[in-house]
């Protein structure tokens, strides 16, 4: 078998780009693993909320984050993915603001928003990351696809996969939420 897809998945990893809001790139996958954990732990110390968000692939890898983060991770999080909530939002505002009213309810100073866009150009994902900005939340942004993408440009922390292939974009977006909330929960232990 020829592992052509994971050599590009390894490849695509290593060049992955973590940024934070000065555009300053961490020289290191570490010091980027590092940026973050200590951004998600401020935020677990603060009690702050965290929303995960995402379309398609991005909303299963929100959901499954939004479960983890609270589980293992000890952390406040907060699921958008009511259907109810959702559909009423989409049919009474549209799609485009499916995540971001509800979020204007919900969003505190100091709550910590994870838009997760393959494309970064998603106009909910968009003005999500506005209202939560607009409610003095901090923003940490994960895309891949085009390096201007919109969103890329909008977050205090920009994780930036350079790929223009969704499984491999979706997969490593997992793999470092993932890291992240498996280096807090060992760290921190998990509280049942």
């Amino acid at each position: 078998m020829d592992n052509k897809y994971i050599r590009e998945l390894i490849e695509k990893l290593e060049h992955t780009e973590i940024k934070d809001k000065t555009a300053r790139g961490c020289q290191s996958y570490d010091d980027g693993m590092s940026l973050l954990v200590n951004t998600f732990t401020r935020h677990k110390e603060c009690g702050s909320q965290l929303f995960f968000i995402g379309n398609g692939g991005s909303s299963a890898i929100a959901s499954h984050m939004t479960a983890d983060f609270m589980k293992n991770g000890g952390m406040n999080t907060y699921s958008l993915y009511d259907n109810a909530v959702t559909t009423c939002m989409g049919n009474d505002y549209g799609y485009e603001y499916i995540f971001s009213r509800p979020m204007d309810f919900l969003t505190r100073k100091g709550d910590l928003l994870v838009a997760i866009s393959s494309s970064g150009n998603s106009i909910n994902i968009i003005n999500a990351i506005e209202t939560a900005q607009r409610k003095g939340a901090a923003v940490v942004t994960f895309t891949g696809f085009e390096p201007d993408n919109r969103v890329r440009q909008m977050g205090d922390i920009n994780v930036y996969v350079p790929c223009r292939k969704y499984g491999i974009v979706e997969s490593i977006h997992n793999l470092i939420l993932q890291q992240i909330v498996d280096s807090i929960m060992e760290r921190d232990g998990v509280r049942f």
